[in-house]
């Protein structure tokens, strides 16, 4: 098993956040058993990647954002990986993961994080407010993966969170050019 990956789990207020975790992870939330607002819990999950290793995941699951709100900014620098998470039945949740999204952009500094969205609640489709097709159009123009899931379906959340550990500990290629400040260990032709 390699380094921890720290991903932040990061989203409105109410999107499902704590029991897409719960539930990926232990198997047990049911549905409409939330109690409180999260102020921020730390889970920590091994998960098999689609090379078969298993990795490990610090995955931070952070107090819902309300309207106004932002993401803290030490977050940003600590993550390596985000998954923004949005509710189907809420318009302004979407608009709020289009925020995070541009701010993880603005803060990275060219460091190089994965980020993927989750449209939770599809098991609400009579309340949709945002459409699929359109949703995976702005994840296109965003370059990120998006997938919808619900907590009533444990099997819809297994794979954003293989393919999110999959691409956050893929192997470094080896570079082909030759590193500055090396000399290549051809032969000399000093005189």
């Amino acid at each position: 098993m390699g380094k921890g990956c720290k991903v932040v789990v990061c989203g409105q207020a109410a999107v499902g956040k704590t029991a897409i975790l719960e539930h990926l992870l232990y198997g047990n939330h049911s549905v409409g058993s939330e109690s409180s607002e999260t102020q921020e819990d730390v889970y920590v999950a091994s998960v098999e990647t689609d090379r078969g290793v298993r990795e490990q995941l610090r995955l931070y699951d952070t107090k819902g954002l309300h309207d106004g709100q932002d993401l803290p900014k030490h977050y940003y620098s600590v993550a390596d990986g985000f998954v923004l998470v949005y509710s189907v039945d809420s318009s302004e949740s979407f608009k709020k993961v289009d925020a995070l999204k541009k701010e993880i952009d603005k803060s990275r500094d060219k460091k190089e994080v994965t980020v993927i969205v989750l449209g939770n609640k599809t098991d609400l489709r009579e309340r949709r407010q945002v459409e699929q097709e359109a949703a995976q159009q702005w994840a296109r123009g965003e370059k990120v993966k998006l997938w919808e899931v619900s907590v009533t379906e444990r099997n819809s959340l297994i794979e954003p969170f293989t393919q999110l550990t999959s691409r956050l500990t893929q192997p470094q290629s080896k570079s082909a050019f030759p590193l500055p400040g090396r000399k290549s260990k051809g032969t000399s032709n000093d005189i």
